[in-house]
């Protein structure tokens, strides 16, 4: 549940703040049209992200770096623009007006169609391991992934009610210096395609750019959320030094339900930016804790096999073996009774995927320690998905026998 409420957060945290500023500022200069027009940008972002989504997961046709590639350009230029008519927006009048809502249009869909595909695919993850729609795993992963596009959802409209308030220039200000922060890690970004991909040649400063900007991705996601921690901040202040005049009570009380109102929203918004804080932070911290193995278990060597006693392992829980090769190589094993059965699940502690990671016990499920994906016990012992490399074992005169030579054909997975 965790790590997909930590995933839809990390995807569309600054994409809620950004669009939301562009919602909130927009139609403060170009009232009803400038609202039609970003309108207009978000829903085309949004289907585009759905076509994009569905073509990654069908297709081998997106090549997403190249498509990302084009989004940061394109939303790079669109800022550009948006920076320059700024400036100009009084002189053209309405011309300018509407050249603006465009723009604000264009980077809003931009942000959607780069954000949301990862995020509309990842309810097709959600029974990778072979969990049913009924089962509870499933039922906690769909929880974390509505809570976090809730989270988003709320953050969002909280963002657009509360800035409103703050005033056009102080608006604008905040939704400047949130985006060109977006654009700068855009930048670097574009920076890392162009030299993966080899269009220009790395070189020292480039390079150390690139590293920076993958190591402390967070820091622009919290710079831009400082940005926009000012539109609380700024509300609260004002709301308690309120010197609106009035003509009689009644315009009084409106005036005071205004700002409680105001203050409600700001609340709101401080809130939400809270739990994101904590949800990249230390929920983020809690989720990918390490795991430590349980240790593995003492087993008798003869006759060229590993000897694992049956009254060791018929309790239904994981047990972990070893065999060290000739070449000083340590092969872990794993063994667990199936539920309900005489059978057992043996296989190596590594898999095909994720390598020799290794598999622990979580409430009585088997779980893969590098993908977090959980094992349906009745298939360990059989080839696919993330389930244990399958192995050669026999069970005789009260041991699971497992050769020598089954191990050591194995140690790769191990060195």
């Amino acid at each position: 549940m965790l790590r997909y409420l930590i995933m839809v957060t990390e995807s569309l945290l600054t994409t809620g703040i950004l669009v939301g500023l562009l919602y909130a500022y927009i139609p403060m200069i170009c009232e009803k049209r400038g609202r039609n027009i970003l309108w207009g940008g978000l829903i085309l972002g949004a289907v585009a992200a759905i076509v994009m989504a569905i073509m990654k997961n069908t297709t081998s046709k997106v090549v997403t770096g190249l498509w990302n590639l084009r989004i940061f350009i394109a939303f790079v230029a669109a800022l550009i623009l948006f920076l320059v008519f700024s400036v100009l927006r009084k002189k053209l009048g309405k011309a300018g007006e509407i050249v603006l809502s465009v723009l604000g249009a264009l980077m809003s869909g931009l942000l959607l169609f780069y954000s949301l595909p990862d995020v509309y695919a990842y309810p097709f993850n959600f029974s990778l391991n072979g969990d049913t729609m009924f089962s509870t795993a499933f039922l906690y992963r769909f929880i974390g992934y509505i809570l976090g596009i809730c989270l988003i959802v709320v953050l969002t409209v909280a963002v657009v009610k509360s800035a409103r308030r703050t005033g056009s220039r102080t608006l604008l200000g905040l939704t400047i210096g949130a985006l060109t922060i977006n654009a700068l890690q855009q930048i670097t970004k574009i920076i890392q395609i162009l030299i993966s991909r080899r269009y220009i040649k790395s070189n020292h400063v480039l390079f150390s750019i690139v590293k920076f900007s993958s190591n402390h991705s967070n820091l622009f996601v919290f710079a831009i959320l400082i940005f926009a921690l000012v539109i609380p901040v700024l509300l609260w202040l004002r709301s308690f030094h309120v010197n609106e005049p009035y003509e009689n009570p009644a315009q009084h009380r409106k005036i005071k339900a205004k700002w409680r109102g105001t203050r409600r929203w700001a609340t709101c918004l401080a809130v939400c930016f809270l739990l994101a804080s904590l949800n990249l932070t230390v929920v983020s911290a809690y989720a990918n804790r390490a795991v430590e193995l349980s240790p593995v278990e003492a087993s008798e060597e003869r006759d060229g096999k590993v000897m694992v006693p049956l009254e060791q392992v018929s309790d239904g829980h994981l047990h972990r073996f070893a065999y060290t090769t000739p070449d000083n190589i340590t092969v872990r094993f794993i063994v667990i009774k199936k539920p309900n059965s005489s059978a057992f699940g043996v296989g190596l502690d590594a898999c095909d995927i994720c390598g020799e990671t290794g598999y622990y016990e979580r409430d009585d499920q088997i779980v893969c320690k590098l993908c977090d994906v959980v094992m349906n016990i009745n298939t360990i012992g059989f080839k696919g998905g993330c389930n244990p490399i399958v192995i050669d074992y026999t069970v005789a005169d009260g041991y699971i026998q497992v050769p020598f030579d089954t191990l050591i054909e194995h140690q790769n997975e191990f060195k």
